[in-house]
Parts: C-alpha cells; sequence; structure tokens
C-alpha cells in the first residue's frame, strides 16, 4: 500500500463553538457547534484525504473520549491506524467571536503514555513505514513520551527511505532537527526560539546548519517563507483571508507533503500550501478547508525569490 502517513502522538477531539461576541466574564449563548478528530496531524490527513490522496493516521488514542474520534474518523477518508491507551484523550475548545473572526484556543493536556504503549506503536510505526511515501511527525508529545521521540522517529524514516517532515516545537523541535528531517515547519516565533534569531530569512539558514535540509516558515498573514537546498522562495496570498485560523497550519503542512509525492517544484508546493491555509480561514470547522477558496486562490498566491523576483510556476 502506497500512502501518505501522518503522526498525531497527542490526538484530540477539537469543539468549535461561535458565538455572536466573546466577552470575559459573562454568559454566552453559542449559536453553532462543530467537533471533528484533532491533534495536527489528524488535520493534515484530513485535507489530503480531501485532495485524493490515501492517508494513514497513527498515534494515541483512549478513553471515552478516543472513542468519540475513531467513530468521527469512520466518515472520514483516512485509515485509522491509531493505537489504543488506557488515559483519556484531551479535548480542545475553539470559541469563535463572530463580531471580530477572532478565536480563543483553550487545549487540555494530553493523557500519559506508558512505556508499553509507546512500544507498541514503535512497532506499528515500522510496519507502517514500508507504505509510505512520506510521513509527516506533527503537534506536541504527551506526558510520558521522552523529549527525544521526534527525533527517533526521524531517523527510523530516514533508515526507512522515507521522507520527514516535521511540525513541533520547543525541545523535541532541537532534537528533532539534530536528527535532519526533510523539512521542518516552524511558525516565527518557533523558528526564533530553535535559533535565537527574529529575522526569518537568518533563522532559517541557521536551522538548515543544525540538520534541517529545508525550512519552511509560516508567517502569519506574510504566507510562507521556505529555505532549501534549491534556493529560497516566499509565498503569499494575494489579499488577507478572515476567519478562524485554527489549522492553518496543518493544511499547509498537507500542501507541502502533497506537492512533494507529486513532484511539484517549490514555487508550486508553496503556492499549494498558501491556498490551503487560507482557505481553511475561510472554513467555518477548525480543520477545514474551503474548497471554493482555495480553487479560487491558488493560481493568484504570488510566489517570489529574494534572489530574482517573480518565480516561475
Amino acid at each position: 500500500m502506497s500512502m501518505i502517513l501522518t503522526v498525531t502522538l497527542n490526538t484530540a477531539l477539537d469543539l468549535t463553538h461561535h458565538v455572536p461576541q466573546l466577552v470575559p466574564h459573562a454568559s454566552h449563548r453559542v449559536t453553532s457547534v462543530t467537533e471533528r478528530p484533532g491533534g495536527k496531524g489528524l488535520n493534515v490527513a484530513r485535507v489530503l484525504a480531501a485532495l485524493g490522496h490515501q492517508t494513514v493516521v497513527t498515534g494515541f488514542v483512549g478513553g471515552a473520549t478516543g472513542a468519540v474520534v475513531r467513530d468521527l474518523l469512520v466518515s472520514e477518508s483516512p485509515t485509522d491506524a491509531l493505537i489504543p491507551i488506557a488515559g483519556n484523550t484531551r479535548r480542545t475548545l475553539a470559541v469563535v467571536d463572530a463580531s471580530t473572526g477572532d478565536t480563543t484556543q483553550f487545549n487540555e493536556p494530553g493523557p500519559a503514555v506508558t512505556p508499553a504503549e509507546w512500544q507498541t506503536f514503535l512497532s506499528s510505526y515500522g510496519e507502517l513505514l514500508g507504505g509510505a511515501r512520506a510521513v509527516a511527525l506533527c503537534g506536541s508529545l504527551p506526558p510520558g513520551i521522552h523529549v527525544g521521540a521526534y527525533a527517533d522517529l526521524v531517523r527510523r524514516a530516514r533508515a526507512a527511505g522515507v521522507p520527514v517532515l516535521l511540525d513541533t516545537s520547543g525541545e523535541p523541535l532541537r532534537r528533532g532537527v539534530a536528527a535532519r528531517p526533510d523539512v521542518i515547519k516552524p511558525n516565527a516565533d518557533e523558528l526564533a526560539r530553535l535559533t535565537g534569531s527574529r529575522d526569518a530569512s537568518t533563522a532559517s539558514a541557521d536551522a538548515r546548519r543544525k540538520g534541517a535540509r529545508a525550512v519552511v516558515a509560516s508567517l502569519g498573514p506574510d504566507g510562507l517563507l521556505a529555505t532549501t537546498d534549491e534556493g529560497r522562495w516566499q509565498a503569499a496570498p494575494p489579499a488577507p483571508v478572515r476567519g478562524n485560523p485554527t489549522g492553518a497550519g496543518d493544511s499547509a503542512v498537507a500542501g507541502l507533503l502533497c506537492g512533494l509525492v507529486t513532484g511539484l517544484s517549490w514555487p508550486d508546493r508553496l503556492a499549494l500550501a498558501v491556498a490551503l491555509s487560507a482557505a481553511t480561514v475561510a472554513a467555518p470547522a477548525a480543520g477545514e478547508f474551503d474548497r471554493a477558496t482555495y480553487e479560487s486562490l491558488l493560481p493568484r498566491v504570488e510566489v517570489t525569490s529574494p534572489a530574482s523576483g517573480s518565480a516561475p510556476r
């Protein structure tokens, strides 16, 4: 089986509440509620599946909340290869203020993972790599998982000859970069904490020296900056998109993976990632993208190279 594998060690049930206006210390009448299987890798897989890619999700899931996550996955296209654990899967709550379009996020801590559960995951991960065209390692580490876990997973993917994208932060990112992933996708703050530089270009070059083969930095409304061994490009949407940014970075990861497995050039990968990211901001629920917005934006994303101006696409 040839597929894209996404790893979410700290899965979640994502709840999105919409309110007319978010007022501190007040009661609110919620106008709509959506729930989706969540965690960064599950969001990535949902977008990839919507784009027609065969996708498998793995990681940990448990308890009553985990059962809801698995039930919801049945109605979606990604294949469920999640590892059951004794702990209860966490929930995340996004509250969308309709008056401003702003989102307030609440993330519960994840359940503790035992050493035996981790070993079960590693055995499954090794088997899944045998059929993977690419793997994405996404999100935070739950309690019980050692801080070098992503570095271990990167090394196993590289040993299997599978391209690996790492999307995490803090010490797990620092250690993971040293294992030489093919791509990392930090936001500006995560990149600054990794390198000590607030300048995205300088920090991206430093992250490559630390081990990442390519760095794709999320710059918020300014799009993405890619620093690779083939060159450097920046891509941005033609105009700001208003809405819920939850999951926008995960959609960008999906675009990068899609471009990787289909052999797109870096400028085309970035255009795809930016269009998907912006279309996710426009979608009403976290972890989804608005297809009409995506199709409208894709041909209009501007990709430039600092050395030569507009890049051909």
